[in-house]
């Protein structure tokens, strides 16, 4: 998805090394930057962009804190599915254990793992990381790690509250979770790209690491609230 520009023209100076070279090699440097909105969980602020030719455009990021989700993979080749309402849509969707990054200092995995915990009631003897995502790169620095998890083991659900106090959970064929994805019964973006990407997915040995590199993860939002 792309966001609207808005353009301001200005002269491009003779031997301008953002216009040299090419498409591909525009070096898109920001101008100017405002913060519009400051809430709990993202921020808005507006750049001006420099743009090949010479103008600049405005464009408008939400910063985000950056997001951890599980693809709960069982013995029996069962997923574990949390069926949660999200009140921007008015509905309860099915959707792989999941959250923000929003725990200062907590290293990705180990935010997974407390997710996984808190809403399915489960802990996992081996994780890797199966898919990075960055969900909508025309607007946001969102970006989301979905990590692979097996060897689980029951341990119960702590007290919850607010939606998860509602949420319930199932286990799911990981083939019956395709088809779902298929049928348009499961929607959510992150969920569809984890189930998919483990159906897909070669065998272990071709995932990373828990704690491989990962390029796009937000940091700007972090820092805004003080996070290190």
């Amino acid at each position: 998805m792309s966001s609207t520009p808005s353009k301001t023209p200005r002269p491009v100076a003779d031997g301008d090394a953002t216009d040299l070279g090419g498409p591909g090699n525009h070096d898109f440097t920001v101008a100017a930057s405002e913060t519009l909105y400051v809430g709990n969980i993202f921020a808005l602020r507006a750049d001006e962009v420099q743009m090949p030719g010479g103008t600049t455009a405005r464009r408008e990021i939400v910063e985000h804190y950056g997001a951890v989700a599980v693809v709960a993979l069982d013995d029996e080749g069962r997923i574990v599915l949390v069926y949660q309402y999200r009140h921007p849509f008015g509905r309860r969707l099915w959707e792989l254990p999941a959250g923000l990054l929003d725990m200062d200092g907590e290293p990705p995995h180990e935010s997974a793992a407390r997710e996984l915990e808190e809403e399915a009631g489960l802990t996992a003897e081996t994780w890797h990381t199966l898919v990075d995502l960055d969900t909508a790169a025309g607007f946001s620095d969102e970006s989301v790690r979905v990590f692979l998890a097996t060897g689980l083991r029951e341990v119960g659900r702590p007290e919850a509250e607010h939606e998860e106090a509602d949420l319930t959970v199932e286990r799911v064929a990981l083939d019956e979770a395709v088809a779902k994805v298929y049928s348009g019964e499961i929607v959510n973006s992150i969920s569809v790209a984890g189930i998919l990407a483990a159906h897909a997915m070669p065998g272990i040995d071709a995932l990373r690491a828990v704690d491989a590199p990962w390029t796009d993860r937000p940091r700007a939002f972090a820092r805004r609230k003080g996070h290190a």
